[in-house]
């Protein structure tokens, strides 16, 4: 365990290292201001680079190892994901009712409406609600 431990640590100076070499010419200021970039940076950018992405790639491998190891000593428990829920069954539509169908079935309230406007007129006696003018 403390091997993959120190192979982590060094895995992760090694990233800082390579990160280093990629800004140093920058942060130093061995680079021109005229934006073209030299050999000697050139060099040292990509240099840090495959430093640091083999750094970084070390530091996941011993992390990956080091839970690995934890789990098999049963220090660290896996969650396991339970599957989903099925959804529930959506209920049948309600079956589709033909105009007349629903002539017939609206034909009683259209009729009682019809009796209650023609019982109860309107209070200003103009048809318009009240507090309402009618602009002539």
């Amino acid at each position: 365990m403390i091997r993959k431990f120190v192979g982590a640590v060094t895995a992760s100076l090694a990233a800082l290292a390579g990160l280093w070499l990629m800004v140093a010419p920058f942060a130093l200021g061995t680079q021109a201001e005229t934006g073209d970039w030299t050999d000697t940076t050139r060099s040292e950018f990509f240099t840090g680079l495959g430093v640091a992405v083999v750094g970084a790639a070390g530091t996941i491998a011993f992390a990956l190892a080091i839970h690995a190891d934890l789990v098999a000593r049963g220090l660290v428990e896996v969650k396991r994901r339970e599957p989903e829920p099925s959804p529930e069954p959506v209920p049948a539509a309600a079956p589709q009712t033909s105009s007349a169908e629903l002539a017939t079935l609206l034909a009683p309230l259209v009729e009682a409406l019809r009796e209650d406007l023609n019982n109860n007129p309107r209070p200003n006696g103009k048809g318009s609600p009240v507090g309402v003018e009618e602009n002539r």
